[in-house]
Protein backbone atom coordinates (compact mmCIF):
# COMPACT_ATOMS: atom_id res chain seq x y z
CA UNK A 1 0.00 0.00 0.00
CA UNK A 2 1.41 3.74 -0.71
CA UNK A 3 0.24 6.79 0.47
CA UNK A 4 1.15 9.67 -1.98
CA UNK A 5 -0.87 12.30 -0.33
CA UNK A 6 -1.27 12.59 3.45
CA UNK A 7 -4.39 14.98 3.18
CA UNK A 8 -7.37 14.44 1.23
CA UNK A 9 -10.01 17.28 2.61
CA UNK A 10 -12.73 14.25 2.44
CA UNK A 11 -12.70 14.27 6.41
CA UNK A 12 -13.68 18.51 6.82
CA UNK A 13 -16.96 17.87 7.50
CA UNK A 14 -16.54 15.87 10.29
CA UNK A 15 -17.13 12.40 8.73
CA UNK A 16 -14.53 9.53 7.54
CA UNK A 17 -14.60 6.57 5.71
CA UNK A 18 -13.81 3.07 6.78
CA UNK A 19 -12.04 0.52 4.62
CA UNK A 20 -14.83 -0.71 2.47
CA UNK A 21 -16.22 3.02 1.87
CA UNK A 22 -19.14 2.98 4.13
CA UNK A 23 -19.07 6.64 5.58
CA UNK A 24 -19.01 7.22 9.40
CA UNK A 25 -19.05 10.09 11.62
CA UNK A 26 -15.54 10.69 13.33
CA UNK A 27 -16.46 10.66 16.61
CA UNK A 28 -18.45 7.28 16.46
CA UNK A 29 -17.41 4.42 18.58
CA UNK A 30 -15.89 2.67 16.01
CA UNK A 31 -13.54 5.51 14.83
CA UNK A 32 -13.15 6.31 18.56
CA UNK A 33 -12.15 2.81 19.03
CA UNK A 34 -9.27 2.37 16.36
CA UNK A 35 -8.23 5.91 17.45
CA UNK A 36 -7.20 4.78 21.13
CA UNK A 37 -5.74 1.74 19.57
CA UNK A 38 -3.47 4.23 17.39
CA UNK A 39 -2.82 6.24 20.76
CA UNK A 40 -1.77 2.92 22.61
CA UNK A 41 0.08 2.21 19.36
CA UNK A 42 2.23 5.73 19.56
CA UNK A 43 2.76 5.58 23.59
CA UNK A 44 4.38 2.28 22.86
CA UNK A 45 6.51 3.79 19.81
CA UNK A 46 7.57 6.59 23.22
CA UNK A 47 8.33 3.41 25.74
CA UNK A 48 10.43 1.96 22.81
CA UNK A 49 12.29 5.25 22.03
CA UNK A 50 13.09 5.68 25.79
CA UNK A 51 14.04 2.25 26.17
CA UNK A 52 16.71 2.38 23.74
CA UNK A 53 18.08 4.87 25.33
CA UNK A 54 18.48 2.83 28.68
CA UNK A 55 21.82 1.24 29.63
CA UNK A 56 22.05 0.32 32.53
CA UNK A 57 20.98 -3.44 31.62
CA UNK A 58 21.22 -3.66 27.53
CA UNK A 59 20.09 -7.49 27.99
CA UNK A 60 16.61 -6.51 29.41
CA UNK A 61 16.26 -3.58 27.32
CA UNK A 62 16.96 -5.83 24.08
CA UNK A 63 13.91 -8.03 25.43
CA UNK A 64 11.23 -5.56 26.14
CA UNK A 65 12.19 -3.95 22.75
CA UNK A 66 11.37 -7.13 20.81
CA UNK A 67 7.98 -7.66 22.56
CA UNK A 68 7.21 -4.64 21.72
CA UNK A 69 8.08 -3.99 18.28
CA UNK A 70 5.98 -7.23 17.96
CA UNK A 71 2.79 -5.43 19.94
CA UNK A 72 2.92 -2.56 17.82
CA UNK A 73 2.80 -4.50 14.79
CA UNK A 74 -0.32 -6.54 16.24
CA UNK A 75 -1.88 -3.49 17.30
CA UNK A 76 -1.60 -1.91 13.89
CA UNK A 77 -3.27 -5.69 13.13
CA UNK A 78 -6.09 -4.58 15.28
CA UNK A 79 -6.56 -0.97 14.73
CA UNK A 80 -6.91 -2.26 10.40
CA UNK A 81 -9.88 -4.57 11.46
CA UNK A 82 -11.60 -2.24 13.40
CA UNK A 83 -11.56 0.52 10.77
CA UNK A 84 -12.46 -1.99 8.13
CA UNK A 85 -16.74 -1.55 7.42
CA UNK A 86 -18.79 -4.35 9.54
CA UNK A 87 -18.64 -7.74 6.66
CA UNK A 88 -16.47 -6.17 4.72
CA UNK A 89 -13.00 -8.23 3.82
CA UNK A 90 -10.06 -7.95 1.70
CA UNK A 91 -6.83 -10.44 0.37
CA UNK A 92 -4.08 -10.02 3.03
CA UNK A 93 -6.41 -8.82 5.75
CA UNK A 94 -5.07 -8.43 9.23
CA UNK A 95 -5.63 -10.85 11.61
CA UNK A 96 -5.74 -11.18 15.40
CA UNK A 97 -6.27 -14.38 16.38
CA UNK A 98 -6.35 -16.86 19.44
CA UNK A 99 -2.90 -17.52 18.96
CA UNK A 100 -2.13 -14.19 19.18
CA UNK A 101 -3.59 -14.15 22.49
CA UNK A 102 -1.81 -17.31 23.48
CA UNK A 103 1.36 -15.55 22.41
CA UNK A 104 0.78 -12.66 24.81
CA UNK A 105 -0.45 -15.01 28.09
CA UNK A 106 2.88 -16.59 27.87
CA UNK A 107 4.77 -13.42 27.37
CA UNK A 108 3.05 -12.79 31.05
CA UNK A 109 3.73 -15.80 32.34
CA UNK A 110 7.33 -15.49 31.30
CA UNK A 111 8.30 -12.43 33.04
CA UNK A 112 5.70 -13.20 36.04
CA UNK A 113 8.48 -15.60 36.96
CA UNK A 114 11.00 -14.51 39.50
CA UNK A 115 8.70 -11.66 40.23
CA UNK A 116 7.32 -11.11 44.30
CA UNK A 117 3.90 -11.32 44.92
CA UNK A 118 2.48 -8.12 45.58
CA UNK A 119 1.20 -7.64 48.79
CA UNK A 120 -0.51 -4.32 47.63
CA UNK A 121 -1.75 -2.28 44.71
CA UNK A 122 0.99 -0.61 43.17
CA UNK A 123 1.06 3.13 42.29
CA UNK A 124 2.18 3.92 38.58
CA UNK A 125 5.35 5.26 38.72
CA UNK A 126 8.80 4.23 39.76
CA UNK A 127 11.30 4.00 36.45
CA UNK A 128 10.48 6.06 33.08
CA UNK A 129 9.99 2.89 31.42
CA UNK A 130 7.81 1.63 34.17
CA UNK A 131 5.79 4.62 34.07
CA UNK A 132 5.54 4.64 30.54
CA UNK A 133 4.23 1.43 30.36
CA UNK A 134 1.37 1.98 33.45
CA UNK A 135 0.60 4.86 31.03
CA UNK A 136 0.06 2.23 28.11
CA UNK A 137 -1.57 0.08 30.30
CA UNK A 138 -4.45 2.46 31.16
CA UNK A 139 -4.53 3.38 27.01
CA UNK A 140 -5.16 0.06 26.58
CA UNK A 141 -7.96 -0.39 29.37
CA UNK A 142 -9.96 2.56 27.67
CA UNK A 143 -9.46 0.93 24.14
CA UNK A 144 -10.53 -2.86 25.35
CA UNK A 145 -13.62 -0.52 27.15
CA UNK A 146 -14.55 0.79 23.77
CA UNK A 147 -14.23 -2.14 21.77
CA UNK A 148 -16.91 -3.75 24.58
CA UNK A 149 -19.15 -0.89 23.71
CA UNK A 150 -18.60 -0.93 19.64
CA UNK A 151 -19.47 -5.06 20.04
CA UNK A 152 -22.48 -4.01 22.04
CA UNK A 153 -23.71 -2.14 18.39
CA UNK A 154 -22.17 -3.32 15.69
CA UNK A 155 -20.64 -7.28 15.36
CA UNK A 156 -16.42 -7.37 16.23
CA UNK A 157 -14.63 -10.44 16.41
CA UNK A 158 -14.13 -11.22 19.89
CA UNK A 159 -11.03 -12.15 20.25
CA UNK A 160 -9.99 -8.43 19.79
CA UNK A 161 -11.81 -7.69 22.95
CA UNK A 162 -10.21 -10.73 24.16
CA UNK A 163 -6.54 -9.55 23.00
CA UNK A 164 -7.16 -5.86 24.54
CA UNK A 165 -7.76 -7.30 27.78
CA UNK A 166 -4.63 -9.38 28.07
CA UNK A 167 -2.07 -7.10 26.51
CA UNK A 168 -3.32 -4.51 29.42
CA UNK A 169 -2.76 -7.36 31.81
CA UNK A 170 0.50 -7.85 30.04
CA UNK A 171 2.09 -4.03 30.10
CA UNK A 172 1.54 -4.60 33.88
CA UNK A 173 3.71 -7.00 34.59
CA UNK A 174 5.84 -5.56 31.82
CA UNK A 175 5.47 -3.01 33.95
CA UNK A 176 7.31 -4.58 36.82
CA UNK A 177 9.55 -6.89 34.92
CA UNK A 178 11.32 -3.79 34.23
CA UNK A 179 11.38 -1.93 37.50
CA UNK A 180 13.19 -5.45 38.95
CA UNK A 181 15.66 -6.00 35.74
CA UNK A 182 16.33 -2.28 35.98
CA UNK A 183 17.11 -2.31 39.71
CA UNK A 184 14.19 0.60 39.94
CA UNK A 185 11.93 0.94 43.40
CA UNK A 186 7.83 0.11 43.11
CA UNK A 187 5.85 2.12 44.60
CA UNK A 188 2.90 0.34 46.79
CA UNK A 189 -0.52 1.84 47.81
CA UNK A 190 -0.29 2.78 51.52
CA UNK A 191 -3.85 2.99 53.18
CA UNK A 192 -2.53 5.45 55.66
CA UNK A 193 0.23 7.68 53.92
CA UNK A 194 2.18 9.84 55.62
CA UNK A 195 0.37 13.76 54.76
CA UNK A 196 3.49 16.23 53.71
CA UNK A 197 4.41 18.22 56.10
CA UNK A 198 3.62 21.84 55.41
CA UNK A 199 6.21 24.19 53.81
Amino acid sequence: MRISKVYTRTGDAGKTRLAGGQEVWKDSVRVEAYGTVDELNSMLGFVRVANEQIKTNAEASKYIENILKWTQNKLFDLGGILATAPGESFPNMPTVTAEDVAHVEHLIDECQNGLAPLKEFILPGGGQISALLHVARTICRRAERLCVTLSKKESIDKELVTFLNRLSDALFVFARWVAKKQGEAEFLWEREPEKPAKA
